[in-house]
């Protein structure tokens, strides 16, 4: 791998986990604000996306932290950090994030809960940068794919 882009990576990882971090701390000591379509609000998720697997309590972390050092380890073999970087970051960064949490708050800090027209689950940053950083990824291994 070349150094730049391990760089960019380990940079871009701490970056982003260092500012979600942060946000989550200010709900954690209180903050909220109640809005028309948005709700910025501690929610402490003991599942995953839609409260999925909360039956699992404690075990999960432990099943997160497997799967996020497995797809580590297939990022790095497939070459998706040398090739993505940022995106690849922005994944991680989120992942590790939420995954912290689990640790350290036994649950993932989510505050944003949109109610505009629809209910849409709590989430955070960390959900988004995982969102974006996949989207992000696919679309330059399409492009990739596509010079071929």
């Amino acid at each position: 791998m070349k150094v730049r882009s391990l760089a960019i990576f380990v940079v871009a990882l701490a970056g982003w986990f260092i500012v979600d971090q942060n946000i989550k701390a200010l709900f954690l000591e209180g903050w909220y604000r109640e809005g028309r379509c948005v709700d910025w609000v501690l929610h402490l998720n003991k599942g995953v996306a839609f409260s999925m697997f909360a039956f699992l309590g404690d075990a999960l972390k432990w099943v997160q932290a497997v799967l996020v050092a497995f797809l580590a380890g297939f990022f790095a073999k497939e070459g998706y950090i040398r090739l993505a970087p940022f995106a690849s970051a922005t994944v991680f960064a989120g992942a590790l994030s939420n995954l912290y949490d689990r640790f350290a708050h036994g649950a993932v800090v989510d505050y944003v809960a949109w109610h505009c027209g629809f209910r849409w689950p709590v989430f955070n940053l960390a959900d988004v940068l995982i969102d974006v950083g996949i989207v992000w990824l696919l679309a330059v291994l399409w492009r990739k794919e596509k010079k071929k």
